[in-house]
């Protein structure tokens, strides 16, 4: 498995190469502060792992919530295992 992740994140590495060698010509980024003019798979990159960065932070506070639910559950599930080994040890009367 790890080398088919190796050799998806290789593929996609050259791909990136070969489209920026075959696309140098640069493009006009307008701000609200000035214009730059960086290579087109430059911009596009920037747009890559800004989008990438984005997306994290946009699930974090999802991601966060379920592991606080799922130490939560644990710690019940735990309280309740030592519960049930109390009620055990207790001898029955009748």
């Amino acid at each position: 498995m790890r080398l088919l992740k190796f050799l998806a994140f290789l593929v996609v590495v050259l791909l990136g190469l070969a489209f920026g060698w075959r696309n140098p010509h640069p493009v006009d980024l307008d701000y609200y502060y000035g214009v730059s003019h960086p290579p087109l798979a430059l911009a596009l990159t920037g747009a890559l792992i800004a989008g990438a960065l984005l997306g994290i932070l946009a699930g974090l506070g999802l991601v966060l919530r379920l592991k606080r639910e799922n130490a939560e559950l644990r710690r019940k599930a735990r309280l309740a295992a030592e519960e049930i080994n109390n009620l055990r040890s207790i001898p029955i009367k009748d």
